[in-house]
C-alpha cells in the first residue's frame, strides 16, 4: 500500500483503515486510532462512536504527517506529547525518557517504604517528565519530595507536569545526581543504566530518546555506582531504591552491600525480571531497619 490516502480516508473510519495499513507494529489499528485522536483533539471512543464522521482536511494533513513519522520509527509518546504513567495523564518531550511500565515497580516499592499520614522527606534524582516524584507525591500527599535532574530541558516538562496534576508537595532542583542534597529519609532512582556499545540504544523508541538519560559507562553502571558512594552525603537513616537493567541486580546488590546499605534485595517488574534493588542505610546512627513490605 503507498503512502498517499485512497479516497475513502476522509472519514474517520477510512483515515484508520489507511493508517493501519501503513503502521506495521504490533498493534497498528491502535497507533492509528491514538494518532488520529491526538489530531481530533478527541477521546478514542469519540472514533467508534462516528466512524463515518469526516476527517476535516486541516486535521487529515495533520494525520497523514504523524503517519509518515510513526513509520520512520518516532515514538507515539513524541508524536503525541503525552504519556499515562500510574493512571498520570504526562507531559512528555524529547528532552525527557518515555515512562515505562517496568518503572512502576519502582513506585510500587517506594510506596511499601513511604508509610501513609508520616511527613518524610522524599528524593526523585533523575527525575526527566517527574512521573516517579509525582506519583509518589499523588499517593502520599504528606511526604515532601524533591525532584532533580541535571537537564534544564526534563525540568521545565516535569514543572508542567506539576502544574497540570497540581501536586503542590513536589519541588525541582537542577542538579547532579546527590549534589547539595541533604536529610532525606528515602531517596528514589531511575538512573541511566544501559551500556554505551549495547546495540539496542541503535534500535526502536531508544534511537529517539535523550542518550545521556540512557547510557552510562561501558557497563551501564556508572551512575549508580556514583549514587551509591555519594548517598552519606545527603541521606539521614533510610532506603534507597534504584531502577536498573534485568541483567544487573546481582552487581546492584553487591555495590550496596560494600557500601554498608542493609537488608538489600532486588524485586521483579511485572514481565518477573528483577527490576528495582533497595537497601537501608543506617546513617551514623546504625538504626535497624523497618520491617519488610
Amino acid at each position: 500500500m503507498t503512502g498517499r490516502p485512497s479516497a475513502d480516508a476522509g472519514s474517520i473510519a477510512g483515515a484508520l483503515r489507511w493508517a493501519a495499513g501503513l503502521l506495521g507494529d504490533d498493534d497498528p489499528r491502535l497507533e492509528a486510532a491514538v494518532l488520529l485522536a491526538h489530531c481530533l483533539g478527541r477521546p478514542r471512543s469519540h472514533l467508534m462512536a462516528w466512524p463515518d464522521r469526516p476527517v476535516e482536511q486541516a486535521a487529515r494533513r495533520r494525520f497523514e504527517t504523524l503517519v509518515a513519522r510513526r513509520r520512520r520509527g518516532e515514538p507515539i509518546a513524541y508524536l503525541t506529547g503525552r504519556r499515562e504513567f500510574w493512571s498520570l495523564d504526562l507531559a512528555v518531550t524529547t528532552a525527557t525518557l518515555i515512562p515505562r511500565p517496568e518503572t512502576e515497580t519502582l513506585v510500587e516499592r517506594a510506596l511499601a517504604r513511604l508509610p501513609a499520614a508520616v511527613p518524610l522527606r522524599v528524593a526523585d534524582l533523575g527525575t526527566g517528565s517527574g512521573a516517579v516524584a509525582l506519583a509518589l507525591a499523588r499517593e502520599r500527599p504528606e511526604a515532601t519530595i524533591v525532584a532533580t535532574d541535571i537537564s534544564a530541558g526534563a525540568l521545565a516538562v516535569a514543572a508542567r507536569n506539576r502544574r497540570e496534576l497540581a501536586l503542590d508537595n513536589v519541588s525541582l532542583a537542577q542538579t547532579d545526581w546527590c549534589r547539595g542534597l541533604r536529610g532525606f529519609q528515602l531517596v528514589v532512582t531511575n538512573p541511566p543504566y544501559v551500556a554505551v556499545a549495547d546495540p539496542h540504544l541503535r534500535r526502536g523508541d531508544l534511537r529517539f530518546e535523550p542518550a545521556g538519560a540512557l547510557a552510562a559507562g561501558a557497563e551501564g553502571l556508572d551512575d549508580i555506582r556514583r549514587i551509591i558512594a555519594d548517598l552519606p552525603a545527603c541521606m539521614e537513616a533510610g532506603w534507597l531504591l534504584t531502577e536498573h537493567g534485568h541483567t544487573q541486580g546481582p552487581v546492584v546488590r553487591r555495590l550496596m552491600e560494600a557500601a554498608g546499605l542493609r537488608d538489600v534485595a532486588t524485586h521483579p517488574d511485572l514481565g518477573g525480571r528483577e527490576r528495582v534493588t533497595e537497601g537501608w542505610w543506617p546513617g551514623t546512627g546504625g538504626l535497624i531497619p523497618p520491617g519488610n513490605g
